[in-house]
């Protein structure tokens, strides 16, 4: 099999890195007769032939398969749904080669999942694409936790917003969906900034997906589940940020809002509209604290309802980002040597029950190969065994 030089240069291309970028990266060097770029725009033109160290460090910083610099030609690039971060006739959201790749990752396990549920269990989730933002989010809010069978009671009377969240979790992915919980390509360097994407869903009828940014803060996972949820309910597909200003994320957010928070509790919030900055800071702490759901959900809320103006709203944001900002800079500086939960039961939590009980039970029937588990859960052939068993001893780590 031929190298096909052309596709390196695309490949380095669409990883969003000139000539110059990728050659630092690639760890190339200057010398007398040429610069480090040189070299690999000689590569690249197929003039040089690169060693197989240099093309496995390109898989890594390309985010590609090794295969893919075989190719005839540049792969086309499958439906990975829409944009909602866009509005129609803006500006389209700055290309981020490490999300472009956490999508083609997340797409290639909902398609083996998908398999896997047809060669198994054929049959489909019911309320995909049932419905249009021609309903009421009220009416959809409230279709949707009928369906769930969820209890905003139980909800809030967890001991904590990740046991919340849990909650909530094991409804959605009892009524169907997969939930997982992505953020970086497996190791911190990758890391997505919330700021970036918030949550991607995959309206399929076989395997829908709700995936939720973990780099977000865990308050608002929640809330970001529901989100995606309602595109699962609404047929569409594609991945969210947190600032867009489409009818249709505005749409998401109301159903979302309303399933955590309903309107008729805002109306002891009324008296923010004449309240000072810090007031109504110590006010939305206090009242999102007790409902386990995040401070910029509460404000937003207040803003959709006409509480607070847009001014207010945005110096809100702004202080929740901030305060989110130094808490991880605080959470960088930390003691690496700090015991925290083992690297098994971090990764159960990401994936979540519904996608480790299929992948075990696929296995114990013969259905899948380790490889394929691996590519699934997102580890190494090797890891998968002692995955799965952390995976069965729920309710403890």
């Amino acid at each position: 099999m031929a190298l096909n030089p052309q596709i390196l240069a695309w490949a380095r291309d669409r990883a969003g890195l000139s000539v110059e970028e990728a050659a630092q990266a690639l760890g190339f060097k200057d010398a007398r007769d040429r610069s480090a770029a040189e070299r690999l725009q000689a590569i690249e033109a197929g003039i040089e032939e690169p060693s197989r160290s240099v093309l496995q460090s390109m898989a890594r910083k390309y985010h590609r398969s090794l295969l893919v610099f075989y190719l005839s030609q540049p792969p086309i690039i499958g439906d990975r749904g829409q944009d909602f971060r866009r509005a129609p006739g803006s500006k389209p959201p700055e290309y981020d080669p490490t999300l472009d790749a956490l999508i083609r990752d997340i797409r290639g396990r909902q398609s083996i999942v998908r398999d896997l549920l047809e060669q198994t269990e054929p049959t489909r989730v019911d309320y995909i694409a049932s419905a249009t933002t021609d309903v009421l989010p009220a009416e959809l809010a409230h279709r949707i936790t009928d369906r769930l069978g969820f209890s905003l009671v139980e909800f809030r009377q967890q001991a904590t917003v990740q046991a919340a969240f849990g909650y909530l979790r094991e409804k959605v992915e009892a009524s169907g969906a997969f939930v997982l919980l992505l953020g970086n390509l497996g190791n911190y360097r990758t890391n997505i900034p919330s700021g970036v994407f918030r949550g991607y869903a995959i309206a399929d009828p076989v395997a829908p997906f709700v995936v939720i940014n973990d780099q977000d803060a865990p308050v608002a996972w929640a809330f970001t589940a529901l989100h995606e949820l309602t595109h699962l309910w609404l047929g569409t597909t594609g991945v969210s940020g947190g600032d867009t200003g489409t009818q249709l994320e505005i749409y998401c957010n109301s159903v979302a809002g309303e399933i955590l928070l309903p309107e008729t509790e805002m109306n002891e919030l009324r008296f923010l509209r004449r309240a000072a900055l810090q007031e109504t800071i110590e006010v939305i702490d206090q009242f999102a604290s007790r409902r386990k759901i995040s401070r910029a959900m509460v404000a937003y809320r207040l803003l959709r309802l006409s509480i607070i103006t847009h001014a207010r709203w945005r110096e809100l944001d702004g202080h929740y980002k901030d305060e989110w900002a130094a808490a991880q800079a605080r959470l960088a500086t930390r003691d690496k040597d700090e015991g925290g939960p083992s690297y098994y039961v971090v990764k159960r939590h990401r994936l979540g029950y519904a996608l480790m009980d299929l992948v075990r039970n696929s296995l114990a029937e013969g259905f899948l190969t380790h490889t394929k588990a691996g590519q699934v859960l997102g580890v190494k052939p090797r890891n998968v065994d002692p995955l799965i068993y952390v995976a069965g001893m729920r309710g403890g780590q």
